[in-house]
């Protein structure tokens, strides 16, 4: 079984092959943190048509999602989610390092998982 650091559901997948099928020179997306916001980081999205060196790949039937390496301790168990509400629509993230959010809703404030033994592990066999 290989090691994913994050899932992806059904809605983020068909909103990943919407995107891809407007972009045929894209080889998936790519999600990251950054510094930003009033509670500490913002999730990151971008368009990849060339994956980063040290890159984890999640690949689903629609597309793959790339995890940017400096962000895998703060996704961890994450799942990706897209949702369409009256106010918002966008990729979700369900993401258990989570701790706490802006009012805004923008910002959000994140802990590095702790890796086992067993899944550094699994993640050195997955990216060899």
């Amino acid at each position: 079984m290989a090691f994913e650091v994050i899932t992806v559901n059904d809605a983020a997948q068909q909103r990943l092959s919407d995107i891809l099928s407007k972009n045929p020179d894209a080889d998936g997306i790519r999600i990251g943190v950054k510094n930003a916001g009033c509670a500490g980081m913002e999730y990151t999205v971008d368009l990849v048509t060339e994956p980063y060196a040290g890159d984890d790949k999640v690949s689903t039937p629609s597309g793959n999602v790339y995890v940017d390496p400096k962000a895998v301790l703060f996704l961890l168990g994450t799942e990706l989610g897209f949702e369409v509400t009256k106010l918002k629509t966008g990729f979700t993230f369900n993401n258990p390092n989570q701790t706490s959010a802006c009012g805004c809703g923008e910002s959000v404030e994140l802990k590095p998982a702790e890796m086992t033994p067993e899944m550094l592990r699994r993640r050195e066999m997955a990216n060899n």
